[in-house]
C-alpha cells in the first residue's frame, strides 16, 4: 500500500489505515487516519485525478469534505467518541494549492464544548504545509450515535 502509482495517487505514509467509508465519504475516499501520540487523530486522504479540478489541483469541496470530517470527528471525540451530531456552522480560507499526487493530511483540535454544541478547528497540510483552516460547529445530539467510541478507527 506504501508504493506510489502513475495514475497521480500518492504513496500512503506508514502509521495510516484505511477509515471505512459510507456514504458519500465512500464515493469520495478511500480516507485514511491515524492516532497521534498526543492522543488527537489524522484524517488524510491520498489525490487523485477525480478529486482534482482541470489545473490538476484538488478541488475545493474535496478539501472542504475532508475538513468538515476532521472537524466532526475532532468534535465527537471529545465528546467520548460515540456522540457524532451534524455540522452547524463551518468557515474555512484557502491557504494553498494541494496537487494531483499530493498526501492531504487534516489535524483538529476541539476548543470548546457545552451541552448543545462543540467548537472544534482544524488544519490541512501537504508535506506539512498548510493548505487549508477551518473552524466548525457541530450539534451535541442527545442520545448516542455509535455504541463504542469512533477512537477505534483510528487505533
Amino acid at each position: 500500500m506504501n508504493e506510489s502509482l502513475s495514475s497521480g495517487k500518492s504513496a500512503i505514509p506508514d502509521g495510516f489505515r484505511l477509515v471505512p467509508g459510507w456514504g458519500f465519504t465512500e464515493a469520495n475516499g478511500p480516507l485514511y487516519g491515524k492516532r497521534e501520540a498526543d492522543g488527537g487523530i489524522v484524517l488524510a486522504f491520498a489525490a487523485e485525478q477525480r478529486h482534482c479540478n482541470p489545473m490538476k489541483i484538488v478541488h475545493g469541496g474535496m478539501l472542504f469534505t475532508l475538513a468538515d470530517m476532521v472537524v466532526v470527528f475532532t468534535s465527537c471525540l471529545a465528546l467520548g467518541g460515540q456522540k457524532m451530531g451534524p455540522t452547524i456552522s463551518m468557515s474555512c480560507d484557502f491557504l494553498a494549492a494541494a496537487p494531483l499526487g499530493s498526501f492531504v493530511e487534516g489535524r483538529g483540535r476541539c476548543l470548546r464544548t457545552t451541552r448543545n454544541m462543540v467548537f472544534s478547528e482544524c488544519l490541512l497540510t501537504v508535506g506539512g504545509k498548510p493548505v487549508l483552516r477551518a473552524s466548525g460547529i457541530m450539534k451535541v445530539p442527545s442520545e448516542d450515535s455509535h455504541k463504542r467510541s469512533i477512537a477505534y478507527l483510528f487505533d
